[in-house]
């Protein structure tokens, strides 16, 4: 619980109270951010939805990477239905979607802190903008 109350306070910090939103978004920052936790740089690019998703996601992969590693371990001790290698290939897949997942979000915070700039032009509408270069 104490982990989810600082994670919470993070993400407060990190989305200022009354930014600007069609201000352009620092790649750079949003790539710091996503290495500091997964979906920080979501977070910074005001992806909250997304950010809270890749979070998710990561503590999932996370959670069955320690699971399955634990059963291996503990193998002997317990009656499970797998066999012992199927729990080690399990959480060796494990462990490769928690990198997956990781640089996927830098990598997702980064473009889009790209794109930042075009998503406001492609809003703008057209008529208006061709009617004040007329003037």
């Amino acid at each position: 619980m104490k982990r989810f109350i600082i994670l919470i306070i993070c993400c407060t910090w990190l989305y200022p109270q009354g930014a600007d939103s069609l201000k352009s978004k620092s790649p750079a920052k949003a790539a710091l951010y996503g290495a500091m936790f997964p979906g920080g740089g979501q977070v910074y690019n005001g992806r909250w939805l997304k950010g809270a998703f890749l979070l998710s996601l990561e503590a999932a992969a996370i959670n069955q990477w320690y699971s399955n590693g634990d059963i291996y371990k503990k193998y002997e001790s317990g009656n499970y239905s797998l066999s012992k290698h199927r729990y080690l290939e399990k959480r060796n897949k494990f462990a490769w979607w928690v990198v997956f997942i990781y640089v996927y979000g830098m990598i997702d915070a980064v473009v889009d802190a790209h794109l930042n700039s075009f998503n406001r032009v492609m809003a703008e509408n057209i008529e208006l903008s061709e009617t004040n270069e007329e003037e």
